[in-house]
């Protein structure tokens, strides 16, 4: 076997082992995809939510002929945070449909890793409707309300997976969270979940920067490979560290990612990006203290 040959296997099995192992655990057999809760009510209404959410600010385009919408990623990102403390789950889990639209777009050696986040979605997605199942025969046995009032809070607010509070409370109420070893709860697989959001928070960020005076633009796959580095990197094994660093080189650059949010140059992405940044943030920090709020934050 010629060195060239070898070299192609290594990264081969390089790849499926980052494949297997990305976000800190291995696949569970989730594949079969779950039918998305979430659906946008209007993609036109949408849009106009979005463009209308920050003043003085130019409309996002929707890019034709592309899988991702950077429109979409923000709505959903927008319509996440509730009350004064918490996230919905369903349109968090439609902004990780896009994040994953996003990853795929650059590249089948980068796109690997989405493959890993989307079984965690999924996992969350079966919990949620296996939870709303086991409520529907609970409400059927139970007797018929006639306050109308108290109707709407069962339907909506007690459900155990509406939102990520909600979600926390109900596993921890029924016995799904085990703090001392891994369990295929859905907290467990939010916390992977998390680490890898703050991640791509950190690389969207640099990636919309302006280059200081007299300085070039950095490549995209430096600053992806930086800001794993600092994040979700510590919490991988060395070998899939390495592979995921692997991956990073065949990053695309940068007119690539102006095609991906439909701009043309690096001040109109900044302002993009900016905006993806400030509201990947507020959902981030309202995930982040419910669950230090649980002691959740190293959950095995």
């Amino acid at each position: 076997m010629g060195v060239k040959c070898r070299a192609c296997v290594a990264i081969v099995f390089i790849l499926l082992l980052l494949g297997s192992m990305w976000l800190h655990g291995n696949l569970e057999d989730q594949w079969n995809t779950c039918s998305k809760f979430y659906n946008v009510k209007n993609k036109i209404l949408s849009i106009i939510r979005v463009n209308s959410s920050d003043e003085d600010v130019a409309p996002l385009k929707v890019c034709p002929s592309q899988r991702f919408q950077v429109v979409d990623l923000l709505a959903h990102l927008q319509e996440a945070p509730v009350s004064t403390n918490d996230v919905l789950l369903k349109p968090y889990l439609a902004s990780w449909d896009e994040l994953i639209k996003f990853l795929e777009a650059l590249g089948p050696m980068v796109g690997i890793i989405s493959q890993e986040i989307e079984s965690k979605t999924s996992i969350i997605r079966e919990l949620a409707q296996k939870a709303e199942k086991e409520a529907e025969k609970d409400s059927k046995r139970m007797p018929q309300q006639s306050d109308p009032v108290l109707m709407i809070s069962h339907d909506r607010l007690s459900f155990g997976y509406s939102s990520i509070r909600s979600m926390i409370k109900w596993e921890l109420e029924n016995g799904l969270v085990n703090f001392n070893k891994y369990t295929n709860s859905g907290c467990r697989t939010l916390l992977r979940l998390h680490r890898a959001l703050l991640w791509l928070q950190n690389f969207l960020e640099e990636l919309g920067k302006e280059a200081a005076e007299g300085e070039s633009l950095r490549s995209p796959s430096d600053l992806c490979k930086e800001t794993y580095q600092r994040t979700l990197a510590h919490h991988h094994t060395w070998w899939v560290r390495k592979a995921a660093e692997l991956a990073f080189l065949a990053m695309p650059e940068r007119p690539y990612f102006y095609q991906l949010v439909c701009v043309e140059t690096q001040a109109e992405a900044a302002v993009v990006l900016n905006r993806v940044v400030k509201a990947i943030k507020e959902v981030y920090e309202r995930n982040e203290v419910a669950l230090q709020e649980h002691g959740m934050l190293d959950l095995p």
